[in-house]
């Protein structure tokens, strides 16, 4: 299972209650905050929901 790391690189203000709210899911609270997770298909599912407002790099 790989490992991604995964940066709040937009605000989440004025965005819906639900993409807050899987921000917070995903440990990401201010803007350049950031956080590893193995890349299941949960933590894929939430990244979709908010990848205009996250940036992905996989860690090797």
């Amino acid at each position: 299972m790989s490992k991604v790391k995964i940066t709040l690189v937009k605000s989440k203000i004025g965005q819906t209650k639900h993409q807050k709210l899987v921000l917070e899911a995903l440990g990401l609270s201010k803007i350049g905050s950031n956080t590893e997770k193995n890349l299941t298909p949960q933590i894929s599912g939430m990244v979709e929901k908010v990848k205009h407002l996250v940036q992905i790099e996989e860690i090797k």
